[in-house]
């Protein structure tokens, strides 16, 4: 007796975790990809430079990932194609001090709110994770820049610059315009 044909593919069915993937694209910690990218890059034979690119200072166009998350590896290769020895390499780490800093800094703020600062304490959770990875080569006179960030490093930067902007607000003293 022949036995019935399986209709369904096992390819129709979604993953267990598609709905986990389309709901938290980003990761919270990146020192895994932090640690791929130092195995890719030595395996390519490249070295690393560490250091940190400030692209609003020099000339510099940033990578565009368009959502694909192993898109670092098509830059690292660019950068061995374009003839580059080394990538510069930067990461940051979320420590205790950096939170301690950015909380006294807003109670010293006269325009924070109390979302900004439950905001600020609710970092608490990332403390020793890894928010932030930098890789950067010089291609004629020009920086290129891969960057990647958590969402809760974006968050960070965004407090921190809240603080900084209401921190330094400039004052004009009378007169200091008038050169008369």
């Amino acid at each position: 007796m022949p036995r019935p044909r399986c209709l369904l593919h096992f390819s129709d069915i979604p993953a267990y975790n598609a709905v986990l993937l389309k709901m938290s694209p980003r990761a919270d910690n990146l020192a895994s990809l932090k640690d791929d990218m130092v195995a890719f890059i030595e395996g390519h034979g490249m070295l690393r430079f560490p250091g940190y690119v400030e692209h609003d200072e020099v000339p510099s166009m940033l990578w565009k990932s368009e959502d694909n998350p192993e898109s670092w590896k098509d830059f690292v290769e660019l950068a061995k194609a374009a003839g580059s020895t080394f990538l510069t390499m930067d990461s940051w780490t979320l420590q205790r001090n950096d939170l301690d800093d950015l909380l006294q800094r807003m109670a010293n703020a006269e325009f924070t709110s109390d979302e900004d600062v439950e905001e600020a304490r609710w970092l608490r959770t990332y403390m020793g994770k890894t928010g932030f990875v930098q890789l950067g080569f010089a291609h004629q006179g020009v920086m290129m820049v891969y960057e990647a960030s958590t969402d809760w490093y974006d968050r960070y930067q965004r407090v921190l610059e809240l603080t900084e902007d209401f921190g330094g607000i400039p004052i004009d003293e009378p007169g200091q315009d008038d050169e008369s």
